[in-house]
């Protein structure tokens, strides 16, 4: 009779952290395990953007014994964990359900293949390359660009609306309808900061999260390249597929990827005389 093979909470950590080295991290970020028994077995896996209410929810309802989290728990330090804070629930909820939780953010960021090459993917990039690269590394490194089929700014933007989950925010996009892209940059989650190195990289377009307003008017009026500007959680997301077939190949375990959509805001509305500018 052949012998059961157990996974544990520790032999899944060991294999994140080699596939996402901490030491790659932010030095702000806060990522590797953050709760849960070490020899603690795991049969199920949940995949999130965010350790959230209704996330953990779900871990509970799928029997899941670990949770994989792009987003820091606890990115900022905390006096206290007391049942009476928001993060403290969350977290008495998962030591109750015995679920462990471990998180790879900018380390899943700058990996490869992470969380931009999982963007990429989605939207059909060729000969990708990474946008910041990681201590001059070809492949490592945050955000990724590539080229494309050339289509208009306005049907570019169509395009990733349906490539990616709907939001109640959408995709929006910056620049003239009309203008043809046929390169693009992409970051997975807030790229505002890339806005530069996105105008030196030569690009068309440059697809991220959380564009400001002033950022990006000002952007655009140096000359930079277009801009397109999706939900946080939208850009992410499919990162969760990728990471789930690697863990289904490492581990004998079933993996469940949330489509709980964490994005904040939950109502939009159109003007209804509201029209493209050209």
């Amino acid at each position: 009779m052949a012998a059961v093979t157990t996974t544990a909470v520790t032999d899944v950590v060991a294999a994140l952290d080699e596939r996402y080295p901490r030491e790659h991290a932010e030095d702000w970020d806060r990522v590797g395990p953050v709760l849960g028994e070490f020899d603690a077995p795991v049969d199920r896996i949940l995949c999130v953007v965010d350790c959230v209410p209704e996330t953990v929810d779900e871990a509970i309802s799928a029997g899941a014994q670990l949770i994989v989290a792009h987003h820091p728990l606890l990115l900022k330090g905390v006096s206290s964990v007391a049942p009476d804070t928001y993060k403290g629930r969350i977290i008495h909820r998962l030591i109750r359900a015995g679920i462990a939780l471990y998180v790879a953010h900018t380390n899943a960021d700058i990996a490869s293949p992470g969380v931009s090459d999982a963007l990429a993917d989605r939207l059909g990039l060729a000969g990708t390359r990474p946008l910041v690269p990681y201590q001059g590394s070809d492949t490592l490194g945050l955000g990724r660009v590539g080229t494309m089929s050339p289509m208009t700014l306005a049907d570019l933007t169509a395009f990733v609306a349906s490539r990616l989950p709907a939001t109640a925010a959408g995709v929006r996009a910056a620049g003239d309808p009309k203008r043809m892209i046929g390169t693009l940059a992409v970051c997975g989650g807030a790229g505002d900061s890339f806005l530069g190195v996105a105008t030196r990289a030569g690009v068309d377009a440059y697809l991220c999260a959380d564009l400001r307003h002033h950022p990006a008017g000002e952007h655009l009026a140096s000359g930079g390249p277009a801009l397109i500007d999706v939900a946080h959680w939208a850009s992410e997301r499919p990162w969760l597929d990728e990471l789930a077939g690697w863990l289904r190949d490492r581990f004998p375990v079933d993996v469940v990827v949330s489509d709980v959509d964490t994005d904040p805001w939950t109502v939009h509305a159109d003007s209804p005389k509201k029209e493209s500018r050209s």
